[in-house]
């Protein structure tokens, strides 16, 4: 009999891969597969010749880039050396995570799919592409394949006889057990935020510097609807160095209120500490969680209470209540004929998670702790385009952050995480420490100085051209035009006083558009002919 060991990988720049790829491995469980998880820059690409069966789970970014958990595995699986029958004995399936209204829409799935293929792997399906834009979202296509991919595993690799498929009705026990220390250990989670990086050591999510916020400005007038924030952060001896184009990631924790709330809803108390254990062999413990932990720093840190929960947030919900009622409505949002429903309960308005839990009170108050990984992804880090540059501004990063913050049919507002709790912190108040780190970006500017640049940035969009023209102008660098466009002069024309004076000096070509302030909308394309024009392009 094959040999009923499963590996699934996954690469997502937003961690809606990972979520995906954790689901497979609870449903593998339940065909009683051995079954790993794991992102495919940790894995020992080397070892994917013995790996009898390998589902991947991989979305797109940019231009029809890998993710960053994608790039080492994306290079390998790419030489020109390998040879062609290298993955003969792998049967493979590939689920791609997309965007339709993006050009390459799964190019990454889609070209693996083809790669694996071409080194000599058995597909067990066609390559599925997952479109966010379906009107139910990407389980309109996600769910009828995993159905298919699982009935053409099972043909493969037949369960051992005496054996059933587990059903849906069992709940599979937890990853890890949750050890709660005696009374006389409570106390908050010790995590040390001021960090000394050895020469060696490059900030990472697993260890990002812990940046002291400088300024938070905001760059709109109090009467406009939107709260856009110029911030800076002390990179002082963290070792990171960044370029124009380049990105900062910003890792956010929940608000205090929203903690509190949790905890009270599910009757935790926040300063008790505990430590993890392993009930699962292939998993191993949360790289992001210090042991001992305290209530508090998991709910505070780790645990997204504000995202929109998935259907097997439903799922596993129905399974942990106690309630009839709950229950049964849990049940048909999880179910095939309730994604419709689920749809316009919970995506639609982006219901959070933590208001869901509010709304099924009887169910939230009797979670077991220890699942409560299971039911909650991790908060994960956001990215912001970097605004400055090191030779203008040594030592800092400054971001352009606008305020997240949108109605639906609810009543409370939707509010972005990362860019509310960035906005909510007061530097004057003493020292604030943000963890943060570079990463490379996609954005590339000329490496020749002498080449001219034209730079297109409405609103926000401009932070990246904000760094390329200081970076320039602190290299005597002129040809720099800009064609900066947003609704009201007087309201959100970031950095007009900083392009006025780079204007005087000659170093800055200045073309702007006010949508709001003008009758002739289509000022701002005809200024962008015309440089096309002047430049020769």
């Amino acid at each position: 009999m094959a040999e009923r060991r499963l590996l699934v990988l996954f690469g997502s720049q937003t961690g809606t891969a990972e979520d995906m790829a954790e689901r497979i491995g609870r449903e593998a469980k339940r065909r009683h597969f051995a079954c790993r998880v794991e992102a495919l820059d940790s894995y020992c690409v080397a070892n994917l010749i013995h790996e009898p069966l390998v589902v991947f789970v991989c979305s797109t970014t940019g231009q029809g880039d890998p993710p960053d958990n994608m790039k080492k595995f994306w290079r390998f699986i790419l030489r020109k050396n390998l040879p062609p029958a290298s993955l003969c004995q792998v049967d493979y399936a590939v689920l791609g995570l997309g965007d339709s209204s993006y050009p390459k829409f799964n190019f990454i799935a889609k070209k693996l799919h083809k790669r694996l293929f071409q080194l000599g792997g058995s597909p067990i399906l066609s390559v599925a592409l997952a479109d966010d834009q379906h009107e139910l979202g990407s389980d309109a296509i996600s769910d009828p394949w995993l159905k298919d991919l699982w009935s053409k595993i099972l043909l493969l690799y037949p369960l051992t006889p005496g054996l059933d498929i587990i059903s849906d009705d069992v709940l599979l026990p937890p990853k890890f057990t949750l050890h709660f220390l005696g009374d006389d250990m409570h106390g908050k989670t010790k995590t040390k935020e001021v960090q000394s990086l050895s020469p060696q050591a490059t900030p990472s999510e697993q260890q990002p510097f812990f940046a002291p916020m400088l300024s938070n400005e905001r760059v709109t007038a109090r009467s406009h609807f939107q709260d856009v924030r110029l911030i800076e952060f002390d990179i002082t001896n963290s070792g990171m160095k960044y370029s124009a184009g380049d990105v900062v990631m910003v890792q956010p924790r929940n608000s205090p209120e929203d903690v509190q709330q949790f905890c009270q809803l599910l009757q935790l108390d926040p300063n008790k500490r505990f430590t993890l254990v392993l009930n699962d062999p292939s998993t191993s413990l949360p790289a992001h969680l210090p042991q001992p932990c305290s209530v508090q720093y998991l709910v505070e840190h780790y645990l997204d209470i504000s995202c929109v929960p998935r259907c097997s947030f439903f799922h596993l919900l129905s399974h942990l209540s106690s309630d009839e009622l709950e229950r049964e409505k849990l049940q048909e949002f999880s179910s095939a004929q309730g994604q419709e429903e689920l749809y316009n309960y919970c995506t639609r308005p982006h219901r959070t998670t933590l208001e869901v839990l509010f709304e099924f009170p009887n169910t939230s108050s009797c979670i077991p702790p220890e699942y409560l990984f299971e039911l909650i992804p991790r908060i994960r880090p956001r990215s912001f385009s970097i605004a400055s540059s090191l030779l203008a501004h040594p030592n800092r990063i400054q971001i352009l952050l606008a305020v997240v913050q949108y109605k639906t049919r609810l009543s409370m507002p939707r509010r972005g995480l990362c860019s509310s709790w960035l906005a909510s912190l007061h530097p004057e108040d003493g020292d604030i420490l943000v963890p943060l780190w570079v990463k490379k970006g996609g954005l590339m500017f000329p490496s020749d100085l002498e080449t001219p640049i034209i730079m297109v940035g409405p609103g926000t969009g401009v932070a990246p051209f904000r760094a390329a023209i200081q970076e320039r102008v602190a290299q005597k660098k002129k040809d720099n035009c800009l064609f900066f466009g947003c609704r009201k002069r007087l309201q959100d024309y970031y950095c007009e006083s900083e392009w006025a004076e780079l204007v005087r000096r000659r170093f800055l070509t200045l073309f702007t558009a006010f949508s709001r302030d003008q009758e002739d909308k289509y000022t701002f394309n005809i200024g962008l002919l015309r440089m096309g024009i002047l430049y020769g392009i």
